[in-house]
């Protein structure tokens, strides 16, 4: 009887040590990364995506692990990128801000790379991933494409040609949009002088329609007495 209690014994011991030699064998592995928000959104159509660069939220990078499953806070740990940094940029500790310079959709992507398992079993460069969608909102005024904050009177319909990118703004203010938009316009008050300055990313190709004087190296654009709707063209190399 007790040789036989001591077979049992021996089993189980034997057993254990097993089940830790397969322990051993599969260890601890990331196997999925999740960002939280996973979307995040950013302005207004009632504002031009400037008025909204420094606004910022926190992301946070959650991963999951298996043998044994557990989710883990790896913000700290992960590597962070935005595709489009005129949108929105995200800094080492995951703080998403917004740029403003365009608008739209930006894809953010959280990545860890490495050679090992947590536990230094060889994972031959694995890549784990995770992305969120970032929006900055295009501004719209009401569908016109452009501001004017109350004012009425005659348009100026601004529409963007080339290839490059870059930015317009009004003086006095109402109109203020990035290339990436197409077209917009804003109303200003008859009868007024309107400036517009475009501040080119790459080189400036110039202005085109409804301007009364260029200057300014040619990157402002002077239209005076504006009494009727003008249109005016802006080209980005």
């Amino acid at each position: 009887m007790k040789g036989k209690w001591l077979s049992v014994v021996a089993l189980a011991v034997l057993g254990g040590l097993l089940f830790s030699v397969s322990s051993c064998g599969r260890d601890q592995q990331l196997v999925s990364i999740q960002i939280q928000p996973n979307t995040e959104t950013f302005g207004s159509s009632d504002t031009p995506p400037q008025s909204d660069a420094g606004l910022q939220v926190q992301l946070r990078a959650l991963g999951t692990y298996i043998h044994p499953p557990v989710t883990k806070d790896i913000t700290s740990q992960v590597t962070w990128f935005s595709n489009d940094t005129q949108m929105m940029t995200v800094d080492a500790s995951g703080m998403l801000t917004a740029v403003g310079q365009s608008c739209g959709s930006s894809l953010v992507s959280a990545t860890v790379k490495t050679n090992t398992s947590s536990g230094g079993v060889s994972s031959n460069g694995a890549i784990v991933t995770g992305y969120m969608t970032g929006n900055l909102v295009c501004f719209t005024g009401g569908g016109t494409g452009g501001g004017g904050g109350g004012v009425s009177g005659p348009r100026i319909t601004l529409t963007f040609l080339g290839t490059g990118s870059g930015q317009v703004t009004s003086n006095p203010t109402g109109l203020s949009c990035a290339s990436s938009v197409g077209t917009c316009s804003a109303p200003f008050p008859s009868g007024s002088t309107v400036t517009l300055t475009a501040a080119p990313t790459g080189t400036f190709g110039g202005w085109g329609g409804g301007c009364d004087s260029v200057t300014g190296s040619g990157l402002i654009c002077t239209i005076n007495n504006l009494t009727a709707a003008r249109a005016v063209t802006a080209t980005f190399n």
